[in-house]
């Protein structure tokens, strides 16, 4: 898990088609959101549940 980062940020690698989800770090979690709906819900992940997920997209 990486140190406190809350600024929203979208992938380096989003098309820029609008079909997005935006991530942050927070002191407990990290959270994910639809670009396209910044005022809608927020996924909250522990940081092994991310770390685990970020894992399984890199294999």
């Amino acid at each position: 898990m990486r140190a406190l980062d809350d600024q929203w940020r979208t992938s380096t690698r989003s098309g820029g088609n609008g079909a997005c989800v935006e991530a942050r770090y927070t002191d407990h979690s990290a959270q994910v959101r639809d670009s396209k709906d910044r005022q809608g819900p927020v996924l909250s992940f522990s940081p092994s549940a991310w770390t685990s997920f970020v894992d399984a997209l890199k294999r």
